[in-house]
């Protein structure tokens, strides 16, 4: 029997009662051998929010115990938000998660820890590893030799002026990786590899919420990881599902929306200027000041990644379709259901609209991705 991995979308719980996120989902969770998730906020008893943190929410420490309960194994805290209440909130964080028997990826206490990976043995001995990296950064949230933070894969930008007689006309938007950390995030994977059987790396990157756009940096990053022995990579930020692309046989997710994250609106934050800037980058979003999740209409549609692995290699990649109501509360939606078509549908359209390659067919426990 091939074991099981699974990989969430991101998590910022933000309610009286954590557990009530993972009401729906802790049952599957719990059957795989790995799951793993991205962390986009802090657990922690107290911290001083860093200026450059645009939406910070500090969560209670209870948080981590109940990503444990809910079957988390690995939580990568390579994000923009690792940083938010400071270097307090971020160790506090970080010895919160492992206290509840959760490793920690793609952060640290300087950079050579962030870079660390995450191994795992399943149990016909194939050892998986698990690398964590940033391309979205707030000033100051990334490792360095002597500083605390995440492992960065940032990027360039670059405005090109079309035409040049046209003053203000919309400019040509060229995105490229930084060189070394490129470099060392392809040292670490081939590190990895030497160590496991399978290196999933997880990419916290790409364009947030605006329908199906892929960066180029994105497509660079993905081809240098897989070059250098990457067997899946897992993306997450954008909020709202990105399509998918097969890389000499290897999964792409380029975002795999939400799982469990709470965004309550009040009637202030919906006419605030920061809002109203990020909310015209979405097809369709309104604020909801009696629910918690406020996120555009295509947030509701979000998926898990699924991986079948035996004997050291990668069977199977695919996903569950999942939906998100008000409650913020993640649902798996059943093959044959409308939800279900839903997000196959949604995913198959950006797919397409990205000019990416995958190509998605119903199978026995998931939708699968045509790796071949």
């Amino acid at each position: 029997m091939p074991h099981t991995i699974l990989a969430t979308g991101d998590l910022a719980p933000d309610r009286d009662n954590y557990d009530d996120s993972y009401v729906a989902t802790r049952d599957v969770l719990h059957a795989a051998d790995i799951v793993f998730g991205q962390l986009e906020t802090s657990f922690a008893e107290k911290g001083s929010r860093l200026p450059q943190a645009r939406h910070a929410v500090l969560a209670r420490p209870d948080g981590a115990a109940a990503l444990g309960r809910a079957g988390f194994d690995i939580i990568s805290m390579a994000g923009n938000h690792c940083m938010d209440w400071g270097r307090e909130a971020f160790f506090e964080t970080k010895a919160n998660l492992e206290a509840a028997g959760i490793s920690v990826v793609g952060a640290g206490r300087d950079i050579a820890e962030a870079r660390q990976p995450v191994i795992r043995t399943l149990g016909d001995g194939t050892r998986v590893a698990f690398l964590a990296y940033s391309s979205i950064l707030p000033h100051s949230t990334w490792a360095e030799e002597r500083r605390p933070g995440c492992a960065p894969m940032r990027a360039h930008t670059v405005y090109e002026q079309i035409e040049h007689d046209q003053p203000g006309t919309p400019a040509r938007i060229h995105t490229y990786p930084h060189r070394d950390d490129l470099a060392a995030m392809q040292a670490d994977i081939r590190a990895a590899k030497a160590q496991a059987d399978l290196v999933f790396v997880s990419q916290h990157w790409g364009i947030h919420f605006v329908r199906a756009v892929i960066a180029d940096y994105e497509h660079d990053v993905a081809r240098a990881a897989i070059a250098a022995g990457a067997d899946a990579i897992i993306g997450g930020h954008p909020h709202i599902i990105k399509g998918c692309q097969v890389i000499d046989g290897k999964p792409v997710f380029h975002c795999l929306c939400n799982f469990a994250t709470d965004l309550a609106m009040d009637e202030a934050h919906a006419k605030s200027k920061s809002w109203n800037e990020i909310r015209v980058l979405a097809e369709e979003w309104e604020p909801d000041f009696e629910g918690l999740y406020n996120f555009p209409k295509a947030s509701r549609l979000a998926m898990v990644a699924r991986f079948e692995v035996a004997e050291g290699k990668l069977l199977k990649a695919g996903f569950l379709p999942l939906h998100i109501g008000r409650d913020a509360v993640p649902h798996f939606a059943a093959p044959g259901s409308a939800q279900h078509a839903a997000v196959v549908d949604y995913l198959s359209a950006v797919t397409q609209e990205a000019g990416l390659n995958a190509r998605y067919a119903q199978g026995p426990d998931m939708v699968e991705l045509e790796l071949g």
